[in-house]
């Protein structure tokens, strides 16, 4: 089981990303007629589907190499930047900066952002599944609380993860990814050097085929 932590508020003053106003954000900074990015049917790719709320982790080379988690909520995917990736050791509390939310049909989508447009760069699906919430509170009310625990079974991760929001750099944005200590926990491991493949494609961010 995951450490005990010092508790965060439980009604922050006011949301980290303007959550609850669907994808206003997101079509404010993208150009469709530019980018090849869906802007939103409100499905999930038939690929994707299954029991459980839709999860996904897209491996994005932008102006740096990140990951951005993605997990299903409210008929969107609430989204989170984690700089160093996930991490499979339960030692390691991975930074995840929360970021507008993205259309639920962004979960199948790879390919290569056109300079000049936000987050211009290549992205593949490193991982997806689905995702449950742990516990007897939902989890809308665990992302307002600040304290997220889920179980996830994906391709690539499985098992229970926590977010929890930290106050790092003043910041109402900045939550921490860990790892729980159970079956699916691999202390030591580096799992994004060890798989660092699309599960659609077999294509990594690099490779001169994805466009």
């Amino acid at each position: 089981m995951l450490p005990p932590m010092s508790p965060v508020r439980k009604k922050p003053e006011a949301p980290a990303v303007d959550r609850g106003c669907g994808l206003d954000r997101y079509h404010a900074k993208r150009d469709f007629a530019k980018t090849c990015e869906p802007a939103g049917t409100g499905e999930v790719p038939a690929a994707g589907a299954g029991p459980g709320r839709a999860y996904v982790i897209q491996k994005h080379r932008a102006g740096h190499l990140h990951y951005d988690l993605r997990l299903e909520s409210g008929g969107v995917l609430t989204s989170w930047a984690v700089p160093k990736g996930p991490s499979l050791d339960p030692a390691d509390r991975r930074l995840a900066v929360e970021v507008e939310d993205h259309p639920l049909d962004y979960a199948g989508f790879e390919g290569s952002i056109p300079e000049g447009e936000y987050g211009a760069g290549r992205v593949i699906v490193w991982d997806r599944g689905t995702f449950r919430p742990q516990g007897e509170a939902s989890f809308e009310a665990m992302l307002e609380n600040g304290s997220v625990k889920i179980v996830i079974a994906g391709e690539k991760l499985a098992g229970g993860f926590a977010l929890v929001r930290t106050r790092f750099a003043g910041k109402k944005n900045n939550w921490l990814l860990i790892k729980e200590k159970d079956a699916h926990a691999r202390p030591g491991s580096a799992v994004t050097d060890e798989s660092p493949r699309s599960v659609l494609s077999g294509r990594d961010v690099d490779d001169p085929e994805l466009g």
